[in-house]
């Protein structure tokens, strides 16, 4: 099982999980669904991972389009430092929107 990232023409990330991803890749490019890829053509393979699991890869999906564009980002050339400091600072972000009287510092 394949998790992979498509950087479509207008700069967005679109993210996706299969079993084959040679024949995904031709399915987007072929424009024939009506989809979110098809209207953005063309695109390029931006990131991909591959799983042994099909569940492991649907959990890693997910996880993966919860992202922001700074973390595909850093995801894509390995830098995981900044993958840490941005999963820090968004969780910094969600205890500050929880509890605004409370500041960090």
């Amino acid at each position: 099982m394949y998790v992979y990232i498509l950087k479509c023409s207008d700069g967005t990330y679109y993210t996706g999980v299969t079993n084959n991803i040679e024949r995904r890749l031709k399915e987007h490019n072929s424009g024939r669904h009506d989809s979110y890829v098809s209207a953005r053509l063309p695109f390029e393979l931006f990131y991909y991972e591959e799983f042994n699991s099909p569940l492991i890869a649907i959990e890693r999906e997910k996880q993966i389009k919860g992202w922001s564009r700074a973390k595909k980002e850093a995801l894509k050339s390995r830098d995981f430092d900044k993958l840490k400091i941005l999963s820090r600072n968004k969780k910094a972000m969600q205890r500050h929107a929880e509890h605004p009287e409370r500041s960090e510092g």
